[in-house]
């Protein structure tokens, strides 16, 4: 079972710290630069704040706005507040994606959502590897090759030109039908 959507997702998973935001950070470009349009879509398990402290987005949320909108020709940003305990969901996140303004998502997270993940993995960090378990991870990005052979593909962490090059395959091979 996987999510359906119009367009390819791929996920990034791996435990926090490991350099998911960094790998993707490398990678965006990369593709970009291969013409391709991403969106990316980041679960955090922290609070966070996005508009500046003392602008008018982030006065009118702080005092009650439940949901904010800022619109320039430059940018849109779109925030609700949350309740402190509800997530919402990947599909539900993905109902705001202009599927007409991109050729892939990637999604940081939401490691036990149906869809193909790649894993971020550093063998120094001394944890499992979560593909082990998990068969929608379709390939580990690895700083060294870990001591277990894996039936999947390892890509070089540090190689962001080979990850994509991997995404562009993945993608071809895996082309959704109008």
């Amino acid at each position: 079972m996987s999510i359906d959507f119009p367009v390819p997702l791929l996920g990034f998973v791996a435990c926090s710290g490991t350099g998911k935001t960094t790998l993707l950070t490398r990678l965006i470009p990369q593709l970009k630069a291969r013409g391709l349009r991403c969106a990316a879509i980041k679960h955090s398990h922290h609070d966070f704040a996005i508009d500046i402290p003392g602008k008018d987005s982030q006065r009118l949320r702080e005092s009650g706005a439940t949901q904010v909108v800022l619109a320039s020709p430059h940018r849109t940003f779109w925030v609700r507040e949350g309740d402190g305990h509800t997530e919402p969901g990947l599909s539900e996140l993905l109902e705001f994606i202009d599927v007409t303004a991109v050729d892939v998502v990637l999604v940081e997270g939401f490691r036990h959502e149906p869809f193909p993940k790649i894993e971020v993995y550093r063998s120094g960090r001394g944890q499992p590897l979560l593909c082990v378990g998990d068969d929608t991870i379709i390939a580990v990005a690895v700083d060294s090759a870990p001591v277990e052979s894996l039936a999947i593909p390892l890509l070089p962490l540090n190689n962001p030109e080979h990850v994509a090059e991997f995404v562009v395959d993945w993608m071809a091979r895996n082309r959704i039908s109008d």
